[in-house]
């Protein structure tokens, strides 16, 4: 393989928009550009509103520009939108989630459209509140698609692959790699191995920038058989008490890893909690059925749940002291038990049912084990209130006398485990999201106090915390590679087996990073795949070959222009200007390369020339046409060529330098002169006598002085010695006086010899640059 290494490259801009979970928990969904595709990440809702103001800010971006749509987990404030995405906007993307979760969005997804018009997990009731149906559940269903862990998938150029993030079952980290550049989004995530989960991975690759949550700020969690025996300890007291415990969970997640605790522990202590003494019930409707989805992915979860399936030739998640509940119709409270029922954050539904109804008793316990989103009851509850308000009546007021604590079972990374998973992945650059904006502030200070010493330098970090709708740019430069193909390889080929190279060493990929400075020059054509971003170097006959869904065409220029003198000084000055002449036709012989006896009529005849292999000049009568194929190189031609057929009815006289013999000579001579703006009498004898070269330079200084006159008009004057001259020794000067300033140039050298302006002399030189043009062939 031979590529091409292109150093200069202008900046790659990297987008980030915040469209909900920047600065806040709740409602995540984040747009990512980069290289021309558009990528979403999650589509959730936020629990401590209703309705319309529940979605991410989906207004604020256009929605139909986005390749795909990558779901991290089932849990609704990353989901809960994607029916509203999918069946009510311009969204034409690809969704992309795993299998588990699928599995799980299809039966949570129903819950929540049925329950209530909005959430059955978080938000109240309200007929205005419908985003969507329950038909349009349905049809976003039949439009996903899945991806297992570490397989990777290309939609559009972009390589997807999937990770183990920790969290609830099938939730996903992707990495995303655009052209090169490599992101790394975790969703909500967990380093914590805990009973059933595997824990977050880290991918193999470099990351160039993480997209990471930062739920927990710098706070820090004690270890988990440390909550773990704080919990069922708590549990324990109350309920020997006569109390009853509530925990608040979401119907799916954490909700069995508390029940996989509470079984073991019933199991356990068998005396004085199991055999029905005190009950646990699991108070939800989808509960049962998104079991079945836990039963059914063993093989996605850690080694120890695994291990106790094989061993124990039974289901882990087949529970013995557990009890279903639909709904509270035939729940008999009578004595002590425990209650683990959804919403999390009892805003609604049978947790918040339960909640009033003991929240008088201070026997009883609520145990919060989930996170508490701002603006919802449960974290109101946290504040210790006296009374909270009533879910069918919010004018009345319940007293609250029961305890309130909070043990964290929330699979996230607290900050400990955060900064850690951040030092090993080692991107440059880090977005927070999915953190309130005091806890996201306090890790954005930590980190920058964590990397202070790489500031300033080629790995200095920066850590971004945008708010909703503001966008984040990063800029990458990077060398541009281009594989060499077709006749360009194999020209480049040979030249390097001459110089004793070995092609296969002039690579530069991420598996050899040698690189050979060979000096070949080639030419071609760049040809960028926005596909799979691959840039080809292939010459243009090979375009059709290589690529071809690309058309090539020519561009053909053609420009004509009144000429008023014969077609022979035209010819002449041509032949002056350029070597490469080629006389396609010529009526009236003025090339001496037709027939001389040929009869013609001026007013017809053409005269058709090839200039340069590349303008095609055609004169006929007295209009001249000039034609091309465009170019850079075949329009500068073209450009000089139509400054000399401008030039020529400007000029007071030339002189025809042919090969027929003409009279009346003193008449010519003084034509002579008058263009050379001399007008002294001894010198009419002198010009007969010059030879063509000084005949030429007359002819060329008119132009010059035409050019100065345009510029300066009587200002100017061209200063030539009385006796003539000769063109090695003589001096030829222009002199200028423009107000009070005087110029004096030299036009044998083309320098300006002296000058009280600076503006003056700028014009001047930009002016002698041009002359210096039309003069050097001569000189």
């Amino acid at each position: 393989m031979v590529t091409v290494r292109q150093k200069l490259i202008e900046n790659e801009n990297f987008r980030f928009i915040g469209l909900g979970g920047s600065n806040e928990v709740g409602r995540s969904c984040h747009i990512i550009e980069f290289r021309g595709k558009t990528i979403m990440l999650d589509a959730g809702i936020h629990p401590a509103y209703r309705g319309m103001l529940s979605l991410p800010f989906y207004d604020l971006y256009d929605l139909s520009k986005v390749d795909v749509l990558l779901i991290s987990h089932f849990h609704l404030d990353h989901v809960a939108s994607l029916p509203y995405v999918l069946q009510k906007t311009n969204f034409k993307g690809r969704v992309i989630m795993t299998h588990p979760t699928k599995a799980i969005y299809r039966w949570l997804m129903r819950d929540f459209v049925k329950v209530t018009t909005i959430a059955d997990e978080f938000l109240v009731r309200d007929d205005t509140s419908n985003l969507f149906t329950d038909e349009d559940l349905i049809n976003s269903f039949d439009k996903i698609e899945t991806i297992d862990y570490h397989s990777t998938i290309e939609i559009a150029g972009i390589k997807i692959t999937a990770f183990h993030a920790g969290h609830v079952l099938g939730a996903a980290m992707f990495q995303i790699d655009i052209g090169g550049i490599n992101i790394l989004f975790t969703g909500d995530y967990s380093r914590e191995l805990d009973r059933h989960l595997n824990s977050a991975e880290i991918p193999n690759k470099k990351i160039d920038i993480l997209i990471v949550e930062s739920t927990f700020g710098t706070a820090t969690q004690q270890p988990r058989k440390s909550r773990e025996k704080k919990l069922t300890t708590l549990i324990h007291d109350t309920v020997k008490k006569g109390g009853r415990v509530l925990l608040p969970v979401f119907a799916l997640g954490r909700a069995q890893e508390l029940m996989l605790i509470l079984d073991e522990y019933w199991a356990q202590n068998n005396d004085e909690l199991g055999y029905g003494k005190v009950p646990i019930y699991y108070a939800s409707d989808l509960a049962k059925k998104c079991l079945n989805v836990f039963q059914t992915y063993i093989n996605m979860m850690n080694d120890d749940i695994r291990t106790k399936f094989r061993d124990s030739k039974s289901n882990p998640f087949n529970f013995k002291h557990i009890s279903y509940l639909k709904n509270l119709d035939n729940f008999r409270d009578l004595g002590p038990s425990v209650m683990l029922a959804s919403p999390g954050m009892l805003q609604s539904g049978v947790s918040r049912e339960i909640l009033e109804k003991w929240c008088p008793d201070f026997k009883n316990l609520v145990l919060v084990t989930g996170y508490s989103v701002e603006g919802t009851m449960a974290k109101f509850l946290m504040m210790q209130p006296d009374t909270i308000p009533s879910y069918e009546n919010p004018d009345i007021n319940i007293t609250r006398k029961c305890r309130v604590e909070e043990i964290t079972f929330a699979a996230h990374v607290d900050f400990l485990e955060n900064l850690d998973f951040i030092e090993k992945i080692n991107a440059k650059n880090i977005i927070l999201v999915h953190g309130e904006s005091t806890p996201m502030g306090r890790l954005k200070s930590a980190l920058l106090s964590k990397f202070k010493h790489f500031k300033k330098t080629e790995n200095e970090v920066k850590v971004h915390t945008p708010f909703n709708g503001v966008a984040v740019d990063i800029k990458f430069q990077r060398d541009k590679v281009a594989t060499l193909v077709g006749s360009v390889f194999e020209d480049v080929s040979k030249k390097l087996q001459s110089t004793g190279i070995n092609k296969d060493e002039v690579v530069n990929d991420e598996s050899d990073e040698t690189e050979v400075e060979t000096g070949i020059k080639v030419n071609g054509l760049l040809v960028n795949n926005t596909e799979n971003f691959e840039i080809d170097f292939v010459a243009v006959d090979n375009i059709r070959e290589f690529h071809s869904d690309l058309k090539t065409t020519i561009v053909k220029e053609r420009q004509s222009v009144k000429v008023h003198c014969k077609k022979e000084l035209i010819y002449w000055h041509i032949t002056q200007m350029y070597n490469d002449i080629k006389v396609l036709q010529d009526d009236e012989n003025v090339s001496l390369q037709f027939d001389e006896s040929k009869e013609f009529d001026e007013k017809t005849s053409v005269l058709k020339l090839e200039i340069l292999n590349a303008l095609f000049l055609t004169i006929e009568g007295d209009l001249a046409t000039l034609e091309w194929s465009q170019s850079m190189l075949n329009d500068v031609l073209a450009d000089s060529l139509m400054t000399i057929l401008l030039s020529l009815d400007s000029m007071p006289i030339s002189v025809k330098m042919s090969h027929k013999e003409h009279s009346h000579g003193d008449a010519k001579h003084e034509e002579i002169a008058e263009a050379a703006l001399i007008k002294q009498e001894p010198l009419l004898e002198k010009i007969e006598k010059m030879s063509m070269r000084e005949k030429e330079y007359i002819e060329k200084l008119t132009i010059v002085a035409d050019l100065f006159k345009e510029q300066f008009a009587d200002t100017f004057k061209l200063q030539i010695p009385e006796d003539l001259f000769d063109l090695d020794t003589s001096e030829i000067k222009g002199i200028l006086n423009v107000g009070s300033h005087k110029a004096v140039i030299d036009f044998k050298t083309f320098k300006i010899e002296e000058c009280s302006s600076n503006a003056l002399k700028g014009r001047i030189e930009a002016l002698l640059n041009i002359c210096e043009d039309i003069l050097s062939p001569v000189i």
